[in-house]
């Protein structure tokens, strides 16, 4: 059959007798003239662009804006596709009525499908390189468009062609929308005034366009790819290349940084403060809506779109099902419609078109997933704006708190660490999900108007079992919560043990105690365990209940439905009620937690507002005390408007939003006092006064030092100066300084001019450097901590550190000055500075700052005396006098007085005397007399203290043995844990880019062996039995209803034809008795059995895998904590603390609680998915060459996914810790950053960190709408072909309608859980890394507990004597390194008392730790008394040896438990060991005495009762040979000599060996041995070394003298 534009058939159809445009064909060609002069055109311009364009377009993102009508036009322009489609379509059905081919049906339509997409293209191009002249292409094919398209709406209406035909609609609405279209192409002409126009308008693109650093293009790009998530692509498909950086996710745009969504809810915050009632606190939920209220509508309007879209999945559906048969019936029917010599199709028949229904199924599914993403995406952006503006809110608020709240206990730190952790995200996870509040319920009422529809009256029954269970639902998830809490509350008491046996773990080595303190861990664990199972037993209720209530429903429905009707329903309502039944269970589901998080959400909002209404410090306080100065008024006007330098980035908007124009400087009468208080009484806010009647002044340039008893309120005087106390009544002045016109601290100058450097120093000379008396750290490097935001200035810091003596302390650090200091001890390797190391940071960083003013409020409490002198002499008589700087220093350190210009002594919150030292000689004489007599035994300290090693040696000492054992494996590397981890070659990109694709099988493999094989056998076995049920289910409801619809079809009535009411009153209804009815029950009855196994299976399912996960838990933490307790000394030496208490805390945790769900819902997902694809390609084999391509797409997106997952994930996770760490610590440091006047700086820091944290959270969820809608698209497609095989097979008769449904309804399902396959698949990798970590430490060595000998044949009472030969004796820490001890020989007889010493690192302590068999001894042998000690079993020997360390270490519990754990001795014999070691009197004095509590780390009793009590512990072990490793290292001069005394009577008839620290400890034993570098330098009697004058010994003798 020849093709023809016009038909062949007919001679007339060429002729134009009757006029041109009333041949119809005519009318049509007239139609392609536009569409061919558009291609015509655009075709050479774009493809010179594209050539020209296509590079630059990539790199230059700064061109990228939008035309007006941007979005209106992207909408439009798919409509009009989505017509010219249906013409197509319509064109082609109406052809086959023909004779012979008519091409002016449908070319046309084919041609304009082919403009528009070019259209958009086009568009697209122009808009990118902002060259608009070119648009007016476009407009004239608007126009040109419009006008064809009309003639022929005129010409059938001339014909009497309305809208009961299909192509007039078709028509009309092309004419609409070209009508439209041409509207927005002159809007952009009125707006450009691009042409027509004199002065074009200039645009630029938006300010974050032009600064390259943005990298976060979804605001800007074109609707296609914001929907669509097209600019996603470089960024998830190059992290396969490389891992995803911060630099590469660059920065936030500037409408979603914190800064911005700040000040927008602060403004409808501050908004609500009427001037009638200033009192009455804002409302916060009004805020919030005022500020962030149109994006949330906004979503919520996607959200009801496509809540609607998806109810057309079911309707379709039935359709399908419904008119599949009916096709070959209606296709004769009408014959006759012709107009203007072609066939015209009716409007209804377009809808009863099964490939029509399954085309508008698959573009219903896009737009529905297109519309649920980005409702997800608009709630998403818009709590991490709410989160970053909270945040904001919160910090602001907190840098103004009073300090008296602080410190009276209102706002404790753990309540703002709350606020800020947990309460802004359970607000932002409400924010998410609030548009279900108000879609669901909708969702719900729809769903079951359409079932009723569907179905009648049963289906009310199965609404309403899903209604019914739902408040069962709530109730498990509040009970999941409360259990949550609870197995915190255990873990975290685990975690404290844990800690406490990772500290002290080497005494319990020493003391062969790890058995008992690991069974206290598995005890407390015990408790854990029993909550987790509960919260095991909760989840697996809640997902049993999700996957159970559907059945519930459609068993229900399909029951009642038999018993009202007396007869299954037919296919296509059954299917379409399961689709529904599946739309309707999941907003069931979240709705129970929908209503959760809004309970909780309620709750924060109330903590918030409680805090943002809390105490300020500031306008009270200040203002009545301290705005004493008098201004011309058109300068304190200036102060207060908000001026903001244009030359200044936006960065310090912020400061002139909030900064107080406080302390502001008064011209005073006496140039020479820089602060002067007058009659001031000033409280911390509880009514009592703190300090009453103070008048004092505090000379310029002087050294002023306040003295007094403790608690007599010298802190409190300084406070009070720095205004952090509330005045009660006087006043504060603070001298103005000469160079200073500022009026405002801020950053802002009143000049528009730059400011000078000399106006920048003198503004800062104004704030106060200030030295709390408990030293607070920020967490950064050393230098950062003592420069403090000021100005690196080498010679200054230098001198600075000098002063402080901090140089010897900063060698020994790492990474010197450049190593991280701070609050959580978890530095690089678990840094943990001692208290004098941190005071004398605090103490440089207020030397270091540039300011006119230095408070130090008892610097000296912490230092020792060489310390505190150097300290005075070089930092502040030195240091600060040089400069003229006016200092005021409390202490306690009276002879300090000598030095001290002026000073201030206090009593009982009140001045008792100022004036210099002279004046208080002549006037207050016994005041004066009693400082002489404090200073005399100050004095007498003093000597005995330098007697001493001084502690700070000490403390480096600690320090240098810190880093010490941890060289060797700094060499080895300092890369972060992960990369040990790792396999070995990192080098070759190819190896790494495999590695992070690649799922960790082995890690699963181990995950799931640990969990018990019977379990992982249970699971599967269920897991594969359950998704066979509920298959079989649906399956028998295909055959059912297909059964009944084969029977009455041979009835001979045609119950398909859209008259299924008219047959069911026919009065063919089958009674009871025929075989109809029987074959009826005979399906429902099977159909009950399937259904009931379905739902015990369900949860049989869903308790294997939560228990599973417990039991796989429960075996690898008790493994980790055997491993870990058995591990030899050197694995602790060599692995940070932190490293070790991150496995046993966080991968705990995610082993415990996160990995059991996750795994759970994958298999299901992946199940559901592969049950859905096996049923789709058994009704349809056709399906499976289909899947093929659509398999290879999945697997590429899942690929590509899961790395660049990981990667964010990671991102998102590292930058959180520093923010809320950022906000910990300046709530600790308040009043020091108050007084430096850095609140500026800390706001700035604080929206930095805000910001990266929230850019890496908005690419992970712009990455996972990424994932779901390519997984929807996927599923959408599935459906597609899934519809299309078989409407295909159909054709040939290959099945029944009921499996069609079958099929559809599988398909459905698939787009559902296509992307949970993915999530999960990602969250669990991220998850395995957990187990990875707790494996690799797994695989760590234990020590050899057994020994060659038996124990039963060592003598009880070995080592009776206390006789040691060491022969030859060689030791290293580990065979990779270098011996510490070469081929040591001695001989010490039982009872001698023997001293070692030798300089740090002489090997003396590794001696001492050989007789324990401790290290690895790879040469030699120690005998004592006759054993070789490397034979014994370890707990043999280490519980017959006693050892004293030298730090002491005690556990928290009672002072019992700490002597004897092992609970064997007797109460006497405790009680003996305390008076032999002084404490008795102590302990008696207790309440409770033996079972007295000690706290953590013995905090309660101070040092030298800590070693004392070690003593007690050593004591108590009878044993005849006593090592003291340094023990006398922390005691003060009193205690030691007890110390001797009692070592001398009480192991009389004992060997003893000491380490000494002191050498004149040892004088008096009866053997030295003097060791240097591994080696035994001298050995013998300490009065024969003593002999020798060049000797190493009398040298150490010497010195300590």
């Amino acid at each position: 059959m020849a093709l023809s534009f016009c038909g062949n058939n007919d001679i007339k159809a060429y002729s134009v007798e009757y006029g041109v445009l009333n041949n119809g064909c005519f009318v049509d060609a007239l139609n392609l003239v536009p569409h061919v002069f558009l291609l015509f055109i655009t075709f050479p311009i774009l493809f010179i662009g594209w050539g020209s364009q296509s590079s630059k377009v990539q790199i230059h993102h700064n061109t990228w804006l939008h035309f007006p009508g941007h979005n209106m036009r992207w909408i439009l322009t798919f409509l009009l596709l989505f017509v010219h489609v249906c013409e197509f379509a319509e064109g082609l059905v109406s052809n086959k009525m023909m004779s012979s081919n008519h091409l002016h049906l449908f070319m046309p339509a084919f041609m304009g499908f082919i403009a528009a997409t070019t259209s958009v293209v086009y568009y697209h191009n122009i808009e990118t390189s902002n060259f608009p002249k070119l648009l007016l292409v476009l407009f004239i094919y608007w126009v040109l468009a419009f006008i064809t398209k009309s003639i022929k709406l005129w010409k059938f209406a001339e014909y009497n062609i309305g809208p009961q035909h299909l192509r007039f609609c078709i028509t009309a609405l092309l004419v609409i929308l070209y009508g439209l279209l041409m509207a927005v192409e002159i809007n952009v002409i009125r707006v450009r005034k691009y042409v027509f126009f004199a002065n074009p308008q200039k645009v630029k693109p938006p300010e974050d366009l032009q600064d390259l650093g943005v990298r976060f293009l979804q605001p800007f790009v074109n609707l296609l790819s914001k929907a669509t998530y097209w600019w996603m692509n470089p960024l998830i498909i190059g992290a396969h290349k490389r891992p995803i950086e911060l630099k590469k996710i660059g920065k936030l745009p500037i409408a979603m940084r914190a800064l911005t969504n700040y000040l927008r809810l602060k403004d409808a915050y501050e908004d609500q403060r009427t001037a009638e009632d200033p009192e009455k606190a804002p409302s916060i939920w009004r805020s919030m809506y005022r500020a962030f209220g149109r994006p949330i509508l906004l979503s919520s309007t996607f959200r009801y779109l496509a809540d609607l879209l998806g109810f057309a999945g079911p309707l379709c559906i039935s359709g399908i099902v419904k008119y599949l048969k009916a096709k070959d019936e209606v296709a004769t029917a009408d014959k006759g419609k012709t107009h203007l010599g072609v066939h015209f199709m009716s409007s209804t028949e377009l809808l009863q078109n099964s490939s029509v229904l399954a085309i508008l199924l698959f573009l219903a599914l896009v737009l529905q997933r297109t519309f649920l993403q980005a409702s997800y995406y608009v709630t998403i952006e818009t709590g991490i704006n709410l989160r970053g503006a909270l945040l904001a809110m919160i910090y602001n608020k907190i840098l103004r708190l009073s300090t008296s709240n602080m410190s009276m206990g209102e706002m404790t730190l753990g309540q703002i660490n709350n606020l800020v952790a947990i309460e802004t995200n359970q607000l932002m996870w409400f924010l998410f999900l609030c548009p279900n509040l108000w879609a669901m319920p909708v969702q719900i009422v729809m769903g079951v108007i359409l079932l009723y529809y569907l179905l009648g009256w049963s289906a009310l029954v199965g609404a309403s079992v899903i209604v019914l269970l739902a408040p069962v639902q709530y109730l498990i998830a509040t009970k999941l919560a409360d259990t949550q809490k609870n197995t915190l509350e255990h873990s975290t008491d685990r975690l404290k043990t844990t800690t406490e046996i990772l500290k002290g773990i080497k005494l319990l080595k020493l003391y062969a105690w790890e058995n008992i303190f690991c069974d206290s861990v598995e005890e407390t664990r015990g408790k854990e365990l029993t909550s987790l199972k509960t919260f095991a037993f909760y989840t697996s209720m809640s997902i049993f209940m999700n996957a159970a209530i559907p059945i519930a429903a459609v068993l229900a429905t399909f029951v009642m439905h038999h018993f009202i009707n007396k007869t299954g329903p037919s296919p296509s309502e059954a299917f379409a009620a399961l689709a529904l039944f599946h739309i309707l269970v999941t907003p069931l589901f979240l709705l129970s937690t929908v209503v959760r998080f809004a309970v909780k959400a309620l709750v924060s909002v109330q903590k918030l507002g409680e805090f943002l209404q809390s105490d300020e410090i500031g306008d009270d306080s200040w203002r009545n005390g301290d705005i004493s100065v008098t201004l011309e008024p058109g300068k304190k006007h200036l102060g207060m408007t908000k001026a903001i330098n244009r030359k200044q980035p936006m960065r310090y908007q912020m400061d002139n939003y909030e900064q107080p124009t406080r302390r502001q400087m008064r011209p005073t009468e006496t140039e020479d006092v820089a602060v002067k208080v007058s009659n001031g009484s000033f409280t911390w806010g509880s009514n009592l006064l703190t300090l009453s009647d103070i008048n004092i002044r505090i000379p310029t340039g002087q050294l002023t030092m306040i003295v007094g008893q403790v608690g007599c309120g010298k802190s409190s005087l300084l406070l009070a100066m720095l205004g952090e106390m509330q005045a009660i009544e006087g006043r504060v002045y603070w001298s103005k300084l000469p160079d200073c016109e500022m009026i405002n601290e801020g950053n802002i100058s009143w000049s528009e001019t730059e400011e000078s450097d000399e106006d920048i120093r003198s503004k800062n000379r104004h704030s106060v450097a200030y030295a709390a008396q408990k030293s607070w750290l920020l967490n950064a490097t050393v230098e950062e901590n003592i420069t403090f935001g000021t100005p690196f200035n080498k010679q200054r810091y230098k001198a600075v550190i000098d002063a402080c003596s901090l140089q010897p302390d900063i060698d020994l650090l790492p990474f010197g000055d450049q190593t991280e200091i701070g609050e959580r001890d978890l530095g690089q390797m678990g840094i943990n500075l001692s208290g004098g190391q941190r005071q004398r940071i605090c103490v440089a960083r207020a030397l270091y700052q540039n300011t006119n003013i230095v408070f130090l409020d008892d610097p000296f409490s912490a230092l020792d005396i060489h310390l505190s002198d150097h300290l005075m002499q070089e930092g502040i008589l030195k240091f600060l006098q040089d400069d003229k700087r006016t200092v005021v220093l409390v202490t306690h350190k009276l002879q300090y007085l000598i030095h001290a210009d002026w000073i201030i002594a206090m009593k009982d919150g009140s001045v008792l005397r100022e004036g210099t030292l002279k004046d208080i000689q002549t006037h207050d004489v016994e005041l004066y007399d009693h400082w002489k007599t404090l200073m005399n035994r100050q004095d007498q300290e003093l000597e005995k203290d330098i007697q001493q090693d001084s502690q700070t040696t000490l403390e480096r000492k600690t320090l240098r043995r810190a880093f010490y054992s941890r060289e060797a494996k700094n060499q080895i590397d300092d890369e972060d844990e992960e990369e040990e981890e790792e396999e070995e070659d990192d080098d070759n990109m190819s190896m790494t880019t495999n590695r992070r694709s690649k799922i960790p099988w082995k890690v699963c493999w181990c995950y799931l062996s640990s969990g018990g094989f019977f379990m992982v056998f249970l699971m599967v076995s269920s897991k594969l039995l359950k998704h066979s049920v509920i298959v079989a289910i649906d399956y028998w409801l295909a055959l059912w209803t297909s059964s009944k619809r084969n029977q009455s079809a041979e009835g001979g009535s045609d119950m398909f034809n859209g008259t299924t009411p008219a047959y069911i009153g026919n009065a063919s209804l089958p009674t009871p008795g025929t075989p109809e009815a029987e074959l009826d029950s005979y399906y429902l009855t099977v159909f009950i059995i399937l259904c009931a196994a379905g739902i015990t299976l369900c949860l049989i399912t869903s308790l294997t895998v939560e228990f599973l996960g417990l039991s796989a838990a429960t075996n690898l933490h008790h493994n980790l904590l055997n491993k870990i307790i058995h591990a030899p000394i050197r694995f602790f030496d060599i692995t940070p603390l932190g490293q070790i208490l991150n496995r046993f805390s966080a991968d705990t945790n995610i082993i415990d609680q996160h990995i059991p769900p996750t795994l759970e819902s994958l298999t299901r997902s992946t199940l559901l998915c592969l049950s859905a694809i096996g049923v789709i390609a058994s009704i349809t084999p056709a399906f499976l060459i289909a899947l093929v391509p659509l398999g290879v797409a999945f697997y590429f997106i899942q690929k590509y996914f899961r790395v660049a997952s990981k990667d964010l994930q990671d991102l998102d996770d590292s930058t959180q810790l520093p923010l809320l760490c950022h906000f910990s610590e300046t709530a600790e440091g308040l009043t020091t950053i108050r007084a430096f006047r850095q609140e500026a700086r800390f706001k700035q820091r604080m929206l930095e960190l805000t910001d990266t944290n929230n850019t890496a959270y908005l690419f992970l969820s712009a990455a996972n709408r990424w994932l779901e809608v390519r997984t929807d698209y996927l599923g959408a497609v599935i459906v597609l072909t899934a519809a299309a095989t078989s409407i295909w097979s159909l054709r040939f008769g290959l099945q029944t309608g009921g499996l069609v449904g079958l099929g559809l309804t599988y398909a459905l399902t698939v787009t559902n859980y296509l992307n949970w396959v993915v999530r999960n698949l990602a969250d669990l990798e991220v998850q395995m890394a957990a187990v990875k970590k707790v494996n690799s430490f797994l695989g760590t060595e234990s020590e050899n507990y057994e020994g060659s000998i038996d124990s039963s044949q060592v003598p009880e009472s070995w080592p009776h004597n206390g006789e040691i030969k060491i022969h030859d004796l060689c030791v290293r820490y580990d065979p990779m390194l270098k011996p510490v001890l070469k081929h040591v020989n001695a001989y010490v007889e039982p009872g001698q008392k023997v001293g070692i010493c030798g300089r740090t690192g002489s090997g003396k302590s590794s001696l001492s730790l050989a007789f324990f068999n401790m290290v690895d001894i790879f040469e030699g042998k120690i005998i004592i008394d006759g054993i070789d000690i490397c034979k014994l079993p370890l707990q043999t020997l280490r519980s017959r040896l006693s050892i004293i360390l030298q730090d002491p270490v005690l556990f928290s519990g009672s002072i019992r438990f700490n002597l004897d754990p092992e609970k064997t001795c007797t109460d006497d014999r405790l009680w003996e060991a305390l008076e032999i070691a002084q404490l008795k009197n102590m302990v008696k004095a207790l309440p409770g005495g033996l079972d007295a509590v000690v706290t953590e780390g013995g905090e309660n009793f101070s040092v030298g009762q800590r070693q004392l009590f070690c003593l007690a512990r050593a004591f108590v072990r009878k044993s005849s040979i006593l090592i003291m490793d340094e023990a006398t290292a922390s005691i003060d001069m009193a205690t030691e000599n007890i110390l001797q005394k009692v070592v001398m009577t009480a192991f009389a008839d004992r060997t003893v060996v000491t380490i000494a620290h002191r050498v004149h400890t040892i004088l008096t034993a009866d053997l030295v041995i003097v060791m240097k570098r591994g080696n035994i330098l001298e050995y013998d009697k300490p009065e024969t070394l003593l002999e020798q004058e060049d000797g190493m010994f009398a040298s150490f003798v010497k010195a300590d003298m």
